[in-house]
């Protein structure tokens, strides 16, 4: 039984992250892992959401951008740091390529998202930030996915997003393609209702349990 998330003080974490204090963020989210709380709500209810707050203060003026960028980099290196934790010898036969749209340049939220796959014994090919339908095109045909994830920050790039998804359902229609990211905040998702195969997870909760259930048994 995993421990409750609740527990855990979230402003006194994203506080530090604010401050730019690694070494206290980093030992907080330690204790986290070491008392075997569940790695989704880490990334979801700490990691995730304290971002989430960032970004609204940088956009209001609250922070600089560079205090925007220094929270941002203090989570990545802590993501690495707690990789132990996330992969798994016990692999799948599945494939999944992982990737943010082009002109995207925020790729937490996709590395969280790979981290739950890996977690899952998939195999990923983690492309990271600002990948054209080009490229993805290719790692395609090279690797032939059972799935395909795409990042989307910011609602501005929407029809980025579509125009990628178009491209590439010409030559995979029937690739499984799956969404998210902070600018489905703001709503959005009507507008890809038009693709088949297509699949948006609010969460890391519920991406695991689809992993776990539907993607095992349809794909």
């Amino acid at each position: 039984m995993f421990e409750n998330i609740n527990k855990y003080d979230f402003t006194e974490f994203q506080n530090n992250l604010v401050s730019g204090d690694y070494e206290k963020c980093s030992e907080f989210v330690k204790s986290i892992v070491a008392n075997e709380v569940d790695i989704k709500q880490l990334y979801d209810d700490i990691l995730k959401r304290s971002l989430y707050n960032i970004g609204e203060m940088w956009e209001t003026g609250k922070i600089t951008v560079s205090t925007e960028h220094l929270a941002s980099a203090i989570v990545e290196t802590i993501l690495s740091e707690i990789y132990f934790k996330i992969i798994t010898q016990n692999k799948s036969n599945k494939t999944a390529v992982l990737a943010c749209t082009e002109n995207e340049f925020h790729q937490i939220g996709i590395k969280m998202v790979s981290d739950i796959f890996e977690k899952n014994g998939w195999h990923v090919s983690f492309s990271g930030t600002n990948t054209t339908s080009e490229y993805l095109i290719e790692q395609i045909e090279s690797l032939h996915p059972d799935i395909l994830a795409i990042s989307l920050s910011i609602p501005f790039n929407f029809p980025t997003l579509e125009k990628m998804i178009v491209e590439i359902r010409e030559k995979y229609p029937d690739l499984y393609i799956l969404v998210g990211g902070q600018a489905f905040l703001h709503g959005g998702l009507d507008r890809l209702q038009k693709f088949s195969k297509l699949i948006y997870k609010a969460n890391l909760d519920d991406l695991d349990e689809y992993l776990k259930q539907e993607v095992t048994e349809k794909l």
